[in-house]
């Protein structure tokens, strides 16, 4: 017996006993006879273009992220920002104690005067060789050292002063006011990450990908438009703007056999946080002449894929078929169907293997109805 006939006869049983368990009060045999026919939406298979997609775990990264850090040692004086907020750049969001860098500046700036006095008092001196031009020298030297002093405390001073580096949603603070910072080590204050736009990593296996070349290159596939992708939440639904692919890593994870990828998203509403799982739907390959089926349509089996086809005598009948994946919500339908043929997509469970049917034409619905065509 061939394969394909041993699928049929699979599904043909499949079929009746399903039948037969919903059907055990249903009456008696001369009654189910009479009964009508039941009434099935039915889709007359076209075809047409579709473009198809591959569903690839994926998981969000902060567009930027930097540390707060206390660049100087001191008691943390006040916290400025709320946990949580959002944050500009420069905004200041801690003051630790200036009151040492307070006289540590100020005696240096004492000391460039005193310096710089001694110099312009010896420059004429040393024109007329009062002094030696090695004392001048020294004094010149001094001075430049103090004003290197100055410099560092000017800017030990102003690091009492922690803003932030950059835009984004600061998260909690990781010390509280009255805390010692900055004893041997630049203390993490707290982080700061810029989620608009934020990055979507994503992983393809590289086998997939081997896959796909040798499709195209055979000629049956056209490689498709592969700059937006579309993002789908956790709750099933999708991200309402698209990703834009930023690029395709050259080399496979020695560890996963994957090649890494990454998509750029708007972020307006924050919707999209850090760390988050997703999927990301990306385009792949593009065929012009192909049927397609709604993914309600389609049942699966231990033996693979199948659909219920109503015949000319609108007598209902299983086929298996070979799908390569999904084109939006739809199956892309490789093997096992022919333009003209009609298919079950509503009322699935009202039919069985051989039995005759009604069928009326199904509407999807978003279609427009005909009260509402013009």
């Amino acid at each position: 017996m061939k394969p394909s006939t041993r699928m049929r006869l699979a599904l043909t049983a499949a079929l009746v006993l399903s039948t037969a368990a919903c059907s055990r009060d249903g009456g008696d045999a001369a009654t189910a006879q009479t009964a009508p026919p039941p009434e099935v939406a039915v889709l007359e298979v076209r075809y047409g273009s579709a473009v198809l997609r591959r569903e690839l775990p994926g998981r969000l990264e902060a567009y930027r992220t930097a540390q707060v850090r206390a660049r100087v040692e001191g008691i943390l004086e006040k916290r400025l920002f709320e946990e949580g907020s959002d944050v500009k750049e420069g905004q200041l969001l801690y003051r630790i104690d200036p009151r040492t860098y307070q006289r540590a500046f100020e005696a240096a700036k004492a000391d460039v005067a005193a310096t710089k006095l001694l110099v312009d008092r010896y420059r004429p001196l040393v024109k007329i060789n009062a002094i030696s031009q090695q004392e001048f020298d020294s004094a010149e030297a001094a001075w430049k050292q103090a004003e290197a002093r100055l410099a560092q405390a000017a800017l030990d001073l102003e690091n009492t002063r922690v803003p932030a580096p950059i835009a984004g949603r600061i998260g909690r603070s990781l010390v509280t006011e009255g805390a010692l910072v900055g004893k041997g080590e630049p203390t993490h204050l707290a982080t700061i990450e810029q989620i608009d736009p934020i990055y979507v990593n994503f992983t393809q296996p590289s086998s997939e990908l081997l896959a796909l070349r040798e499709a195209l290159r055979s000629g049956q596939w056209k490689e498709a438009d592969r700059s937006n992708v579309e993002i789908v939440l956790d709750n099933g639904k999708t991200y309402p703007i698209p990703a834009k692919l930023l690029f395709e890593d050259v080399s496979v994870d020695p560890a996963t056999g994957a090649v890494l990828m990454r998509a750029l998203a708007k972020n307006p509403e924050h919707v999209l946080l850090p760390g988050m799982f997703v999927r990301v739907r990306l385009p792949q390959m593009q065929m012009d002449k192909v049927i397609t089926v709604p993914q309600r349509a389609v049942q699966i089996n231990p033996q693979g894929h199948f659909v219920l086809v109503v015949d000319a005598n609108n007598v209902v009948n299983p086929r298996a078929i070979r799908v390569g994946g999904m084109s939006g919500t739809d199956w892309v339908v490789l093997e096992g169907l022919q333009e003209g043929e009609k298919i079950i997509v509503e009322g699935l469970l009202k039919v069985r293997a051989g039995a005759p049917v009604k069928p009326v034409p199904w509407q999807p619905k978003d279609a427009p109805t005909a009260a509402g065509a013009k």
